[in-house]
């Protein structure tokens, strides 16, 4: 089984499809931090991603591995509690829309759901990578509420006003993708989530899915 989450940041998509699949007892798969995992990798190698040659080839030397535990190894190393990091959040977006970059991480992402039961979020999960998922759900919220929720998280050092500007900024540029751009799939439960909880939210979906 497949549950495919998509929306903007800062709508509570990591946080519910996690919640989501410890209810229902199957894999968590972010699919965000692939990315920010192989941005963390470009970030830390000084590689310049304008250069879209090389950067595929560096990131087809990268080994990527997941746990059930929702961890990031890169080349053996944990790097999950970084992915959050102001400097991986400014550049994940210009990454990811490197189109043969998504076709790496979705091919991964396809093999692991191989032989697993999973929630998967991201910006094209119910378009793209997993049309054919048997749920699918949109969260949205507001701009300002989202650059609030990540505000009150307390893991960024800009201010309210810088976070909503970059998530203004990022939304611009993962709806103008030239592939795996962030739409609304025709058969996907639209939710808006600016006044709901997050456990608001995670009724609707498990009451969908009974």
């Amino acid at each position: 089984m497949i549950i495919a989450i998509d929306g903007p940041a800062g709508t509570g998509k990591s946080t519910v499809a996690s919640i989501i699949a410890d209810k229902l007892n199957i894999t968590f798969l972010n699919s965000g931090g692939f990315y920010r995992t192989l941005t963390l990798a470009i970030l830390e190698n000084n590689i310049d991603y304008s250069d879209e040659a090389a950067t595929i080839d560096f990131c087809k030397k990268q080994k990527i591995e997941y746990t059930k535990e929702s961890h990031f190894i890169l080349n053996g190393k944990d790097v999950t509690e970084h992915l959050h990091d102001d400097c991986v959040t400014a550049n994940a977006s210009q990454v990811s829309a490197i189109v043969e970059i998504r076709h790496l991480v979705n091919d991964l992402m396809r093999e692991i759901t191989k032989s697993l039961s999973i929630v998967c979020e991201g910006r094209d999960m119910t378009t793209v990578v997993f049309p054919m998922a048997e749920y699918k759900f949109y969260l949205d919220a507001t701009a300002a509420v989202r650059a609030k929720r990540r505000f009150d998280q307390g893991v960024s050092d800009m201010t309210l006003e810088e976070i909503q500007a970059a998530i203004e900024k990022r939304d611009e540029m993962d709806k103008n993708k030239k592939e795996g751009s962030l739409k609304i799939a025709s058969d996907a439960l639209y939710i808006d989530t600016s006044n709901l909880t997050i456990d608001n939210v995670c009724e609707i979906i498990i009451k969908q899915i009974s």
